[in-house]
């Protein structure tokens, strides 16, 4: 595919906690991310970041960490977050990265892969596509949920295994963020999005 026309996705790690098993769901959805050949992965691990917990006032300067990372966003075609579900919502700093930055998530499509008991993640996703649609992102309809994400080992520990349900409802939730990454785009270029 010709360089112009793939893709931009940021693939970002919404948990910061210690032990977080983020990083491994993440490396694996981006590298199947990879493998279909238009889109160009950003992996962004928040807690790489460093953003700082308490967001300024709008007539204040960007700290540092924040005008680091909105280029990030901004290049982006599409997102894929990628989150644990904490006591039936998505972790604080999460939302704290998304509250930092307005124009960077608009008209642009927004995937979620989330994690976590027998949920899966679901309650998470549910306020984070709330959350994304008052950022006036549209955030799709396939998503990757992964309850009980720990049975999905093989027993030699690679994760997950190859015949995971997981695979499949990954390869959908691409190619619909793909579709709408694109259709957006083009939009976007015909007409600048105004809120």
């Amino acid at each position: 595919m010709p360089e112009d026309d793939r893709l931009r996705l940021a693939v970002i790690v919404g948990s910061t906690r210690d032990g977080r098993f983020g990083p491994t769901v993440a490396d694996w959805f981006a590298s199947r991310a990879r493998r279909r050949g238009d889109l160009d992965v950003d992996l962004i691990d928040l807690a790489e970041t460093a953003l700082p917990q308490t967001l300024g006032d709008q007539d204040e300067p960007a700290p540092a960490e924040v005008a680091a990372l909105a280029p990030r966003l901004a290049a982006a075609d599409a997102f894929a977050v990628v989150t644990p579900e904490y006591n039936r919502s998505f972790p604080a700093p999460l939302k704290t990265a998304i509250d930092w930055y307005y124009e960077e998530w608009q008209a642009k499509p927004v995937a979620f892969v989330a994690y976590g008991r027998d949920s899966g993640g679901l309650h998470a996703v549910d306020q984070l596509r709330q959350v994304f649609t008052e950022l006036h992102a549209v955030a799709i309809r396939d998503a990757v949920i992964l309850p009980r994400y720990w049975d999905l080992f093989a027993t030699d520990g690679t994760w997950p295994r190859a015949g995971a349900e997981c695979n499949t409802a990954a390869r959908s939730t691409l190619d619909r963020l793909a579709w709408w990454a694109r259709a957006l785009r083009d939009a976007r270029a015909r007409s600048p999005y105004v809120p």
